[in-house]
């Protein structure tokens, strides 16, 4: 089955589909969270000038990671899609070698984004203490 596709060791097509949903509803549920409590350190327009920056920051690397991961399942489909039709090894354009160069490239700028947003949660934990 498509959805069984292993895109890399451990990771199936299914479980990539399972974990863009699981990061949107707990990205949803982390901005409330977040949202309730910044607004309770905002005590006047300087501390205003501090946060938001990296809150914008947080909701715009929390949209890239999820769409990085809607991109791996789009290129994944192509490439089932590709292999279901039994044509040539290179067929849309993707030889083997270009295929693993693809998701290695997903998988860096995947643990880039990771790396961001980990920053930015530590940042937020120093400004709550």
């Amino acid at each position: 089955m498509a959805n069984d596709y292993e895109i890399f060791e451990g990771k199936s097509l299914s479980g990539l589909f399972k974990d863009i949903y699981e990061n949107t509803k707990t990205n949803k549920t982390q901005l409330e969270v977040l949202m309730k409590e910044v607004v309770g350190f905002i005590k006047d327009g300087d501390t205003a000038v501090q946060i938001i920056p990296m809150l914008k920051e947080y909701l715009e690397i929390n949209v890239k990671n999820d769409d990085q991961l809607v991109k791996v399942a789009a290129i994944v489909q192509r490439i089932i899609a590709a292999e279901n039709k039994g044509g040539s090894e290179d067929e849309f354009g993707l030889s083997e070698a270009e295929k693993e160069q693809l998701m290695g490239a997903i998988e860096d700028a995947a643990t880039d984004l990771q790396h961001h947003s980990d920053e930015i949660e530590d940042d937020m934990k120093r400004i709550e203490n």
